[in-house]
């Protein structure tokens, strides 16, 4: 039910727009809005490994300089397709629950909607009422998609029918960027489907693990289990590192060891 709910809710949404923006039109026709609807080979792709975006944004925190409010700690980017919908509204109650858990991992949250600020404010209300919270992370107001656009947060159906629609349909994307400002996983769901927080707390506990201790970690793995040694380091050296008792070889692909 929450595509149909976000799709209606974007119509209203752009007819405000139109009032609102009325050069919105004339851009989607410019050579620098018309780059984002490339084809796949020519698009813009953001890879693991590669640099987040910078971008300047007006949020419910203030407006801010992406890379500056990163302050070289982890982030996490996240997009929701519209304000005062049910899925959006209880993924960002969750995440606003789990502040003290992000906080201790030294990872600061955002959030982006594709709604003005005074949309988001009343939002705000309804998620702290609905998941009995207090969500003070910001929330980024990207009525236009200037940002969605940037981190490709947008459906292929709402690209090949924007010319129609007047305005694409954003979807829900993760991005968690580690504090060299590098984007290190990606997650992308269709807006139907809420996303799993306990999921995004274990891949950043897997990250920082990793790039602490050299090592890589295994299915649904969970903090306190074995990790894996990776390939690039021979089980010798492996043992002087985590020490001659604290390697399992399973394979000599496969070696285990506690940290």
């Amino acid at each position: 039910m929450a595509a149909p709910f976000a799709r209606a809710t974007l119509r209203t949404t752009t007819t405000r727009l139109s009032s609102t923006h009325p050069t919105f039109a004339s851009r989607q026709a410019s050579p620098i809005f018309r780059r984002f609807l490339a084809t796949p080979s020519e698009q813009p792709r953001l890879r693991l490994g590669s640099e987040a975006p910078n971008f300047q944004a007006k949020t419910t925190a203030g407006d801010i300089d992406f890379h500056k409010w990163l302050d070289g700690k982890w982030g996490i980017l996240f997009s929701h397709p519209a304000d005062f919908t049910p899925v959006c509204t209880t993924e960002l109650g969750a995440f606003a629950k789990l502040k003290d858990e992000f906080e201790r991992r030294d990872v600061k949250m955002i959030g982006l909607s594709a709604n003005d600020l005074g949309s988001h404010d009343k939002w705000i209300q309804d998620i702290n009422e609905i998941s009995n919270t207090n969500l003070s992370f910001p929330i980024i107001a990207d009525a236009d998609r200037n940002i969605a656009f940037l981190y490709d947060m947008i459906d292929h159906q709402d690209l090949t029918n924007i010319s129609e629609k007047g305005i694409a349909f954003t979807i829900r994307s993760l991005f968690i960027i580690d504090p060299k400002k590098k984007i290190r996983l990606t997650m992308m769901y269709p807006a139907s489907t809420g996303r799993n927080t306990a999921e995004v707390l274990r891949v950043i506990d897997s990250l920082q693990t990793g790039d602490k201790k050299g090592v890589t970690t295994p299915i649904d793995w969970q903090v306190g289990e074995d990790v894996i040694v990776p390939p690039t380091v021979k089980t010798e050296d492996a043992r002087k590192k985590f020490g001659e008792d604290n390697v399992r070889e399973v394979k000599p692909y496969l070696r285990f060891t506690k940290i």
